[in-house]
């Protein structure tokens, strides 16, 4: 029953870690403003946009003078995540 919980968690920890640079890149690329119609550019989009969308409705103060900081809210969340969970299951 451990290896399945440790197993488990280290699914959970390698899938939080991809979606973190899944982020970073889209962040990245916004600064760009790559041609909208590349695949990896809508991939990216349809990845990331609805977590961005759901942290302006729920703290619209992370948009400011044009900054959205909803990426670094996500990225900062998801590593508090990330800690809680190994910390808490795997002791």
């Amino acid at each position: 029953m451990n290896a399945l919980i440790y197993s488990i968690v280290q699914l959970l920890h390698t899938v939080i870690n991809l979606y973190i640079w899944i982020v970073i890149i889209s962040a990245l690329l916004s600064f760009v403003r790559p041609d909208p119609n590349n695949p990896i550019v809508q991939i990216l989009y349809r990845l990331t946009e609805p977590a961005y969308r759901f942290i302006r409705q729920k703290l619209p103060f992370v948009v400011f003078s044009g900054i959205d900081l909803s990426p670094l809210v996500i990225i900062i969340a998801l590593q508090f995540l990330d800690t809680f969970m190994m910390r808490s299951l795997l002791g």
